[in-house]
């Protein structure tokens, strides 16, 4: 089956099944290859499929489309590896059907179906009347080297490095590697590579090929006895005549197939685990593999084996980009969450700072206009930190502005919020808050807190005093049902609340010292003349306790309070 895979652009690696006579190219959701950039047209391109060749057609495009560096200005038959530009949308054509640069048809196997591995261990032994040889490919093995004949050996490298040089996913490797075992080796019938899907999944065919298939062919199977003594011996297998062969007289797959010759050889990564396997057969008995297409395979192994480390490697650098594009999207939206502006209040001051340890973070704070000119500070730290904690934030964020809108006690507001959390089953996550809600007009302040630890209350003299420790209750999350307590005070002029969560009473030096809460108080009761000189005097202070050292926990920071008189 024909596709295009995006080298460079949105979504690198991605695959396009080319199942339609005509797949558009476009930025439209209906398009068969759909394309979320904005310079991209809606209907961009089309690959054309006419007689069994595919043509690239440009749609009228307002950036024009390419093919390997060329405008495209009429319909434009595609070749293997062709390269498909579109802006910066960069794709590559694969054709349908690679055919044997040999002659004649090579057919690719249904990977998930058509072969498998049969369990037909060898319960008579090891015998060795027909093994011709064994090479050892271990890591550090020194026991072989390539004695074939040099033009043989040159071409079997030139033509694995030229078709598995510039794949990056072990979806193409596997294929072009296939492709070149037919041509290395004439007398090979079959050739396959066995290998785990993923980590922990059991080992299977994953790609295979026969060099001519009949209607009426069953669908192959390999001896697993012979993959896995490759694997486990990490050595190179030849057998002259596998189907009578001591070591595997119990490997069905051999005997129905009537294996006369076989080679198989371990693809061992670079950390010298194996992690599969490449065989090749044949049932010619006049065709039979020597000495040195065991010492060829042993090399095309090795260099295959590479290739795919490589690609794995490529496929995590891929995967990686795309979730640091996530988490730097996340970090926006969550920044887009914070409050833009303090609160409209007249005679009174306002000061804030936020820092996530990683990109993204569970801390948490608001502003919010209520009715009447009153305002509330909101301050939450998550159970734990990253997109999860992130997740669980925004959402707390949305539940605690509808219920502060629809409730003007406070005590009950927070006991709605802990309800809808617990009931939207966040299972051991919870919350630790402070709610306050201030009256400009009488300067009253009523504060809940939910777990939180005691917000710091500094006077015009000076006195700093921690409140609302007895009237604490549970984090959000942990009892539904609870009825938590509310304290009033009035705020005098000068009177400054601040409020924090654990990323600045924890920092830490490089000593691991914690700064404490003891030394917050000392800097919260120094002198300054107004509320946002008293923000930055902490904030100065914990950087200088710091000194540099790389903070675990996110750091959130609100202080608020009436101007001096």
């Amino acid at each position: 089956m024909a596709f295009l895979t995006i080298e460079t652009g949105v979504n690198p690696g991605k695959k396009f099944d080319l199942l339609s006579d005509e797949s558009v190219i476009g930025r439209s959701s209906d398009c068969e290859i759909a394309v979320d950039v904005a310079a991209v047209s809606r209907r961009h391109a089309s690959v054309l499929r006419e007689r069994g060749q595919f043509l690239l057609k440009d749609l009228g495009s307002r950036n024009g489309t390419q093919l390997n560096g060329q405008a495209v200005v009429a319909p434009t038959p595609l070749r293997e590896g062709d390269r498909v530009t579109v802006c910066d949308q960069e794709f590559v054509f694969h054709s349908e059907q690679p055919m044997n640069l040999l002659g004649g048809e090579t057919t690719l196997g249904d990977e998930s179906c058509l072969a498998q591995l049969v369990n037909d261990s060898d319960e008579q032994g090891a015998a060795s009347a027909n093994v011709m040889a064994t090479l050892d490919l271990g890591p550090g093995s020194k026991s072989w080297s390539m004695s074939a004949q040099p033009e043989v050996k040159l071409a079997a490298l030139v033509e694995i490095s030229n078709n598995l040089g510039k794949a990056l996913s072990v979806e193409e490797i596997l294929p072009k590697l296939l492709d070149s075992l037919f041509k290395i080796f004439v007398q090979a019938d079959r050739a396959f590579v066995v290998m785990r899907p993923e980590a922990d999944a059991p080992l299977v065919p994953v790609s295979w090929r026969s060099r001519r298939k009949s209607d009426d062919e069953e669908a192959p199977r390999l001896s697993r006895t012979i993959v896995e003594q490759a694997m486990t011996s990490q050595q190179a297998i030849l057998s002259a005549d596998a189907a009578s062969d001591e070591r595997f007289s119990m490997a069905q797959s051999i005997a129905e197939f009537e294996i006369r010759s076989m080679l198989c050889a371990p693809l061992i990564d670079s950390d010298g685990d194996s992690l599969g396997v490449i065989q090749v057969d044949t049932t010619n008995q006049r065709s039979r593999f020597m000495d040195e297409d065991l010492e060829v395979l042993a090399a095309v192994a090795s260099q295959a084996a590479v290739a795919i480390d490589n690609a794995a490697m490529h496929e995590q650098v891929v995967a990686q980009r795309a979730l640091q594009r996530d988490l730097e999207l996340a970090a926006r939206m969550q920044r887009a969450l914070l409050p833009s502006r303090a609160p409209e209040a007249a005679g009174y001051d306002f000061f804030s700072y936020y820092e996530s340890a990683r990109q993204v973070g569970g801390d948490y704070y608001d502003y919010i206009q209520l009715p009447d000119g009153r305002f509330a500070v909101i301050v939450g730290d998550v159970a734990g930190k990253g997109v999860s904690a992130a997740i669980l934030m925004a959402r707390l964020s949305s539940d605690v502005r509808f219920t502060l809108a629809s409730e003007p006690d406070l005590a009950k507001v927070v006991g709605r919020v802990n309800s809808l959390f617990v009931q939207q089953g966040w299972e051991d996550k919870f919350v630790t808050m402070i709610f306050a809600v201030v009256d400009p007009k009488s300067h009253e302040m009523t504060l809940v807190n939910a777990g939180h630890m005691a917000p710091m209350l500094r006077g015009a003299d000076g006195s700093v005093v921690e409140i609302s420790e007895e009237e604490a209750g549970l984090p959000i999350g942990v009892y539904d049902g609870y009825e938590y307590e509310s304290l009033t005070r009035t705020l005098a002029p000068g009177d400054v609340l601040t409020v924090f969560t654990d990323g600045f009473s924890e920092a830490m030096n490089s000593r691991r010292d914690l700064y404490g809460i003891e030394r917050l108080a000392k800097v919260a009761a120094a002198s300054a003349a107004n509320v946002t000189e008293l923000g930055e005097h902490i904030l100065q202070d914990v950087r200088a306790f710091v000194d540099g050292f790389a903070q675990s926990d996110d750091m959130c920071l609100t202080c608020f309070g009436r101007n001096p008189a």
